[in-house]
């Protein structure tokens, strides 16, 4: 049975840096996009590691865009967050079981005035690598995917541990 905790972030719950909604230090290494002087609308979703989860997260997605009037950005979002969160259940459990069930696979997504950033959590420390896809089977294009959809895309470490690879979407041309 799968736990799913769905929830929006009040304003009130950001301070002023908009890393805060993870609950976590600024990320020691990686790579995030300039931090916005605005504060960003929020929406989390917690995920178990399970097969659903891509489902549930691409569904709590696409809800979430819908509610905040950015559905011209669903089809490119849900691909993406499908992509990195299979990437988390595949890649960012491997070694981590019982940091797994402290920590799970988080959907994160921030809503700032020109840019929607998804971001998912896992409890991994392998570094996210973009690699050649075996063209004989069906795995290895995640990154690839997600960097053909988005406008960008990154990683950071978390202070706490386990690390935050992002998407970032353009809201206005």
């Amino acid at each position: 049975m799968m736990v799913l905790r769905a929830h929006r972030i009040a304003d009130s719950a950001i301070d002023d840096n908009w890393i805060s909604v993870f609950g976590q230090a600024w990320p020691t290494t990686g790579r995030w996009p300039s931090p916005l002087e605005d504060i960003p609308e929020s929406a989390r979703c917690v995920l178990r590691s399970d097969l659903e989860s891509p489902r549930i997260a691409r569904d709590f997605a696409r809800t979430t865009l819908a509610d905040w009037e950015l559905c011209p950005l669903a089809e490119d979002v849900t691909v993406a967050v499908s992509e990195l969160v299979t990437n988390a259940l595949r890649h960012g459990l491997r070694g981590a079981l019982h940091s797994a069930q402290a920590w799970p696979i988080q959907l994160v997504l921030l809503r700032h005035d020109r840019r929607l950033l998804a971001v998912v959590t896992d409890p991994g420390d392998d570094v996210p690598t973009r690699t050649e896809p075996d063209h004989f089977t069906e795995s290895g294009r995640g990154l690839q995917i997600v960097e053909a959809v988005s406008g960008t895309w990154g990683w950071a470490r978390l202070a706490s541990g386990g690390k935050a690879v992002w998407a970032a979407f353009e809201t206005r041309s």
